[in-house]
This record gives C-alpha cells, structure tokens and sequence, in this order.
C-alpha cells in the first residue's frame, strides 16, 4: 500500500484515502466521548469555562500548542465587525490548538468552531435532562450536540486521525473553540485581532453536509417604548406601553416583507421562500396588573442581505422606527444596538477550498452536496469579509438546534470527520511525524 499517494485533485487516492477513513471510523468510540464530554458542560453565555476546559486538554493531548487568551474588548472595539457585548469578558477564553509543521509545504487552514450554546429552556419538556447526552437511535441528545460541539469533536478527531497514521499536516493549521459566536462573534473576531490567518477556513455548523455558499446579514435591537401611566379607572388618561410596543413590531413586520420581495433580494436568496425574518424575542414590560404600563422593551432579531451594510440596516430601522412614533401618540421610542451588527457574505463556489471540500464530500458521502445560502449568520463572515481568509461552512445533520430535545447523528458525525481528515490531508498536505 502506497501511502503517499494522492490525486489529480490533490486528495489522498488508493490506499491512503482508506486509511485516512479507516482511521477515523477506529476513532468513532472516542469521537463520540468527545463530544459527550462536552455536552455535559452547560457552556451558555458567560459560562464556557468548563468547556474550555475540556478543548485545551484535547488540544494539548494532540501535542498541540495550546493558545489560551481572554478577549480585550476595547482592542477589538473599533475594528470593523465588531458587536457591543452583553456580558462581562472577565474569565471568558478563547482556546486554540496550534500545529506548526517542519516545513511549511502546503496551504494553511484554520478549523473554526464556538463552543456556547444557547439556554436550554424549561428543563422538564425534554426528553433527559439537557446536560446529560443521552445515545438513541443512533442519534445524540443534548444541548448543544448539534450546533455545534459536534463539529468541534469532529475536527479535533480529524487531525487526530492523520497523527495516528503517523502523519501530521504539511502547512499551519489553527483549531479554534471561540466564545460568543451566538450573539456577537467576538470571539472569533479576537482570533483575528491576535493575528490568525489562513489560506481557507472551514466551521462545521450544523448544516447537514451542504456547503454554504452565502449567509445573511444579522442585528439586535433593543426597542424601548415609553408611554403615559394611568388607573384602569380610565385607561384613555394613559398610553399603554405594550400595546405600543405591539403596533410598533408590526411597523417592522411591514419592512420585513418589503425585503422578502422579488424586487429587493439578493441574488443568492431568489429561490428561497421567506429569506429574511425579523424575530421578536424577549418583551418585558409593565408594573402592575391595574395599572396602563408606562414602559415596555422588545429585543428583535433582524435578518438583512448580503451587501447590505449594518449602517444602512440602522437607518432603516430608525425610520421605521420615527414613522411608529409619529402614529403612536404620547409613545417615546428608544433604541439600543447590542449584540449582533453582523453583515453577511457570499462565499466563491469556485474557489479551490470549495472544490476539494466538495470532492472529500463525494469520496465519503456519493454525489454532489448541496449548496446552502443559509437564512443565518455564522463566524465564517469575520475570515471572508475581514481576515482575507476564504471560509465556509460543512457540517453534520442536526435536529431541534435552539429547540428542545436537540441531537444530532452519529452517522454524519463520522461522515463529517472522515470528509475533514481527507480535506486537512488535500489542501495541507501530509508529513511524516
């Protein structure tokens, strides 16, 4: 067996490519306890410490050299992609595990993937408990399975695959587990401002094996409406804040399906049904249950194209915004951008990553992926739009992600970490260890 041989596509042929597969599926068991181990830390927002954790001895285990660092957010406060935080820094890490070759043959590659995950809602409607992984019908149970410490297990087994062949890539390669990807993207915005860079950049979120060609465009809103107090003795002597802040959601839905028409799409978005969406999710408002509520604020997720910029984005929300206030009477409208002020992109499907991601595709899965223009935001939009790094996405099948009973397959678990043992080993190429 000929282990050094590879294709006219630059991807390991014959016996290596089988080799490279078989020593992932030999890694299926300690993939999966990879992941189950991380599941089991509850990594929501401010608490990826446990997780962390859990990366920086896989990397180190790896013989990795293990990069550790807290984000200085007033470093990365003027570069462009930034997003004002929601919680403190303090104690909150990025881990990268980095691998510098002998000589630098091949392409450089950083393998991007965040560690947070989203609440997990009321615990008792989930089948087992959110944090516990549970292993049925060949799926996995947990929060954050899917989306997407799945894709982290991945590609740390990936590059653990090619050591245990006695390989090791030919060019730098970057295994990032960032903070904050599901409400700024400061995390990974840290990793470029510490100077990481790479000829591609591939994050398997959980996108069922497509490739994602394009993404949107996303921002948080805090909409404050204030209104005027009064007794339900007589509501007409007040202004009800809620009901205000409803007609004011509506205001928004109308700009919503101003965008979704034929006429104002982006290209990449003129076949899908409903590309842009504008998400009301959280309100709090009022003081007492008698009483008209004087104050009421909405946070909404706002969906925006590609080219689109988040300046242009604002004043259309002010004006939409202005317009509400001038039907709404007594009402004041405030507004506060925190959280996402993240501009989408499209990525070259032409591009070489995309090509051999595709073909590592076809050498493990048959047929062609699908190409994803995907309705959400991701980390790769920092490595195309800022850190001259082409990026995608490629990723297992999930299911639920956000939602209850989240999981994912162990199928396409393995099927993900062959594709990206056989895509680092293409476009870095293999030296002995």
């Amino acid at each position: 067996m000929d282990k050094g041989t590879v294709s006219e596509s630059g991807l390991p042929d014959g016996g290596l490519r089988q080799a490279v597969i078989d020593a992932v599926d030999g890694l299926q068991d300690a993939n999966v306890a990879l992941l189950s181990s991380l599941v089991r830390e509850p990594s929501t927002l401010g608490n990826e410490q446990g997780a962390q954790a859990v990366m920086e001895s896989a990397f180190a285990d790896l013989g990795l050299e293990v990069d550790r660092f807290a984000i200085d957010e007033d470093a990365i406060r003027a570069l462009p992609g930034y997003s004002p935080s929601i919680v403190s820094y303090d104690g909150r890490e990025n881990v990268v595990g980095n691998h510098r070759p002998r000589e630098a043959a091949g392409r450089s590659l950083i393998l991007n993937g965040h560690i947070d995950v989203v609440p997990e809602g009321p615990e008792e409607v989930w089948s087992n408990p959110p944090y516990e992984p549970v292993v049925r019908d060949g799926r996995l149970f947990g929060r954050g399975s899917g989306d997407m410490k799945a894709g982290i297990a991945a590609y740390t087994t990936a590059f653990r695959a090619l050591r245990e062949l006695g390989f090791a890539p030919a060019a730098p390669v970057h295994l990032q587990s960032v903070v904050e990807e599901e409400c700024t993207g400061n995390g990974a915005l840290a990793c470029l401002h510490r100077g990481y860079r790479a000829d591609a950049a591939v994050i398997p979120e959980p996108f069922d094996h497509t490739l994602m060609t394009a993404q949107l465009g996303v921002m948080w809103a805090r909409l404050t409406v204030s209104g005027k107090p009064a007794h339900v003795l007589d509501t007409s002597a007040g202004s009800n804040a809620i009901e205000s802040a409803f007609a004011l959601m509506d205001r928004l839905r109308r700009l919503e399906e101003r965008w979704n028409e034929p006429g104002h799409r982006h290209p990449a978005y003129a076949d899908h049904r409903h590309p842009v969406n504008f998400n009301l999710g959280r309100i709090e408002g009022g003081e007492w249950t008698s009483s008209v509520p004087s104050r009421c604020a909405i946070d909404v997720r706002i969906g925006f194209y590609p080219g689109m910029t988040a300046a242009a984005v604002r004043d259309a929300i002010l004006e939409t915004v202005r317009d509400a206030q001038r039907d709404l009477g007594g009402s004041r409208i405030e507004v506060e951008w925190r959280g996402f002020q993240a501009e989408g992109c499209v990525i070259d499907r032409q591009h070489p990553m995309m090509r051999m991601l595709a073909d590592s595709h076809r050498m493990v899965r048959g047929g062609e992926p699908a190409d994803l223009a995907a309705t959400c935001t991701t980390d790769a939009r920092f490595f195309n739009l800022y850190g001259n790094t082409p990026a995608t996405c490629y990723g297992p099948e999930a299911d639920s992600i956000h939602g209850i009973d989240e999981s994912v397959s162990l199928d396409s678990l393995r099927d993900v970490t062959r594709v990206l043992a056989l895509f680092m080993a293409g476009w870095c190429g293999l030296e002995r260890r």
